[in-house]
């Protein structure tokens, strides 16, 4: 029996599917987890949803200063008694609460908050991330442009960081086990590479684009009246699928500039 399974026995707590929960059974997986996210005694780490603690036991072996966010009042209870002092546990909603300064995070993540707890994870001043997630949303994160799988998320996640898949893990090592694979995922935190003059708008700019990415840039972004019916600018014929984040953030720029224009 797995460590999930027998904890899952001897707490009779059982995972919720409404709430994302499918808990990893493989403590090989964990280790290789903790393992790549460098993590030294000083550190302080952030973990969010930490389950029944299967990565949490092998971080608080690195780190004095591990904090979990919980949002299941009973599996929450489970962590406080099982960690004690060894761990600072917030009990809430990780897309609500605020998260404390951290160095290094490190999360197996529902698979129904992914998108949100990433955009979170960006805007945070962090070193590096090593996290779980569904292999297709693994492969969103880390598509190249023209692309089916390059989307919104792609470039967020490129503009604050380096990403790259670290490895597949089968839905046969988790409890209860999903329909899809996962993936584990690194994020090194960088300036970003290429020059943004006002963060909100190549945000919008990005945004609305992929919303309508079957439209021609210039219609979508007429459409949400982010430029007008005369604006000359680059791209316009085009479909967002086919810039480079590079490209988007110059024709950000080239808005910026037009609004600024006398």
């Amino acid at each position: 029996m797995s460590e999930t399974g027998r904890l899952i026995g001897e707490t009779g707590l059982v995972p919720k599917k409404s709430k994302g929960q499918n808990f990893l059974t493989d403590g090989a997986t964990a280790d290789r987890q903790v393992a790549r996210a460098g993590i030294s005694k000083g550190d302080r780490v952030l973990e969010v949803g930490p389950g029944f603690g299967v990565l949490t036991e092998r971080l608080v072996r690195e780190s004095e200063h591990v904090t979990c966010i919980e949002l299941d009042d009973k599996l929450a209870d489970y962590i406080s008694e099982k960690f004690g002092d060894a761990v600072t546990l917030i009990r809430g909603d990780a897309l609500k609460v605020k998260w404390p300064e951290f160095d290094v995070f490190v999360s197996n993540l529902p698979y129904s908050v992914s998108t949100p707890i990433i955009f979170k994870l960006l805007e945070q001043n962090f070193r590096n991330a090593v996290i779980m997630v569904q292999k297709e949303f693994a492969e969103r994160m880390t598509a190249r442009p023209g692309t089916s799988d390059y989307s919104r998320l792609t470039v967020g996640v490129y503009y604050r960081s380096a990403c790259k898949m670290l490895e597949t893990v089968p839905s046969s090592r988790f409890n209860p086990r999903p329909k899809v694979d996962s993936a584990v995922v690194s994020l090194v935190s960088r300036p970003a590479p290429f020059r943004v003059e006002d963060e909100k708008l190549f945000f919008r700019v990005t945004e609305t684009c992929f919303t309508h990415r079957r439209k021609k840039i210039g219609t979508a972004l007429k459409n949400a009246r982010i430029i007008g019916g005369d604006a000359e600018l680059p791209y316009l014929d085009d479909r967002i699928e086919v810039l480079s984040p590079e490209e988007i953030a110059e024709l950000s720029n080239r808005i910026y500039e037009l609004r600024r224009a006398p």
